[in-house]
């Protein structure tokens, strides 16, 4: 099981940036697509931090990096080749969006959210997903879109 620790005290953010950026463009490369600049731009304001963030709140960040002004389409389009190319995920409980920060290997997304920081840890649990998929099997169900939310709160927001 790959995991994300909330808040974790020895987490070079800058290194996990950085290897966010690598794999969207080795997966582009890979794949034969453009990581164009803008979309590039995005994915860069996703890997800020590991906090979701709306659309609009990435316009906003997006605007003083571009050369000319943006539309809210600009972003949608970006971030639709983001999730569409697994280099971000929508987090529909929050109507937000993070980068990805794990390497699926055909499985599953799942995410711890915090209530109150709105911190997201990716997981990608090899267990979860055969059961999900079993248990969708047997009711002669096909998965499309698996992708769990979990809402809790971090252990950061608890001790405060």
């Amino acid at each position: 099981m790959e995991q994300e620790n909330f808040h974790f005290s020895d987490h070079n953010h800058e290194n996990c940036k950085s290897a966010i950026i690598k794999t969207a463009e080795k997966r582009c490369e890979e794949n034969g697509v453009r990581f164009t600049r803008q979309r590039r731009m995005v994915l860069e304001i996703l890997a800020e931090s590991h906090q979701a963030i709306g659309a609009y709140d990435i316009l906003e960040r997006f605007k003083p990096n571009a050369k000319s002004r943006t539309a809210p389409v600009t972003i949608y389009r970006a971030l639709d080749f983001l999730i569409e190319n697994n280099l971000a995920h929508r987090l529909s409980s929050l109507n937000a969006f993070v980068a990805c920060s794990t390497t699926h290997n055909g499985l599953d997304a799942q995410f711890l959210v915090c209530k109150k920081c709105q911190y997201v840890a990716e997981l990608s649990t090899n267990s979860l997903h055969k059961a999900i998929h079993k248990e969708a099997e047997s009711a002669e169900f096909t998965v499309t879109s698996p992708m769990i939310e979990i809402r809790g709160i971090c252990s950061t927001c608890k001790k405060s």
